[in-house]
């Protein structure tokens, strides 16, 4: 089984079994909720938020096996069970013995250090899919501690809550721009893919996102109802983010220059509104087509 044909079965095993797990949830809170006993309201509480977690994620496996289906040629593709078939005839097919031809052979043969003329193939490069929103991990979160950097003035360290097992450290400039009380069990955006980096000492696994400007700075608004773990997404953009951005490839420099908020003080991508679904847009308390850094 080639290398592709084994990440889509992979991405199609782990999409099934989270939805397996949804359905098993879903009958224990029937048995909960008929059995009404003492225990049953915590239980009930827990067992609910595992469930929104796990749809969640089953979103999010589904995303990446429709891109990773995409980028190997495979069109109008399912992400039931149903879809394994697919998989499958992907993988049968990768076993098939390929006869190269003379221009493929005349590639292989070349020498080190020699490159291949126009028209001649060398290998197949798998692609990552487009540079665009779809790979930027935008979460909603809520700060639960935070606290001036020590060894910086203009920084804050915040402990975030981003519907994950353990809280994220992120570190923000925004001293100067909002005050620490604002900060307080602030629920809003962040980029949660970002690779880890040390910002005067403290290691920062993410970055609060905000409307901004020369002069002034807001952190972007999650609509009502918005809570830890919620996954922002653009209009027309396929979520599909990067377990973690490589550097080297500057997607975010890519996309940063097009996220802006609108005349409405709106969120968008490229004119696509940023928003969680049924919810509601992302947008700014003031500022109007500026820059979201």
């Amino acid at each position: 089984m080639s290398s592709a044909a084994r990440i889509l079965l992979q991405l199609e095993q782990k999409a099934t079994a989270a939805e397996s797990l949804i359905l098993t949830l879903k009958n224990e809170l029937l048995q909960l909720e008929r059995t009404q006993n003492s225990a049953a309201p915590t239980l009930l509480s827990t067992l609910k938020q595992e469930n929104e977690n796990l749809k969640k994620e089953v979103e999010i496996w589904k995303q990446k096996l429709i891109q990773a289906g995409i980028s190997q040629g495979v069109r109008n593709f399912s992400t039931s069970a149903a879809s394994q078939p697919i998989v499958q005839e992907t993988a049968e097919k990768s076993k098939e013995k390929v006869v190269p031809t003379p221009e493929v052979k005349k590639t292989k043969d070349l020498k080190k250090g020699d490159t291949a003329e126009s028209g001649e193939v060398s290998k197949v490069k798998v692609d990552d899919g487009p540079i665009d929103i779809g790979r930027i991990d935008l979460r909603i979160g809520k700060i639960v501690a935070v606290k001036k950097h020590p060894d910086a003035d203009s920084l804050y360290v915040e402990e975030v809550d981003l519907g994950e097992e353990k809280t994220r450290t992120i570190v923000s400039g925004l001293v100067k721009h909002v005050s620490i009380e604002e900060m307080q069990n602030r629920i809003a955006v962040f980029m949660c893919n970002l690779k880890p980096a040390k910002m005067r000492g403290i290691t920062s696994e993410g970055m609060l996102m905000c409307a901004s400007t020369s002069d002034k700075v807001e952190i972007l608004l999650p609509p009502n109802g918005a809570v830890p773990g919620d996954l922002v997404e653009a209009d027309g953009y396929v979520r599909c983010p990067d377990p973690v951005l490589n550097p080297k490839k500057k997607i975010w420099e890519t996309v940063a220059p097009d996220l802006k908020t609108n005349a409405e003080k709106i969120a968008t991508f490229k004119g696509a509104v940023l928003s969680i679904p049924n919810k509601g847009p992302i947008s700014a308390a003031t500022l109007a087509n500026v820059q979201i850094k």
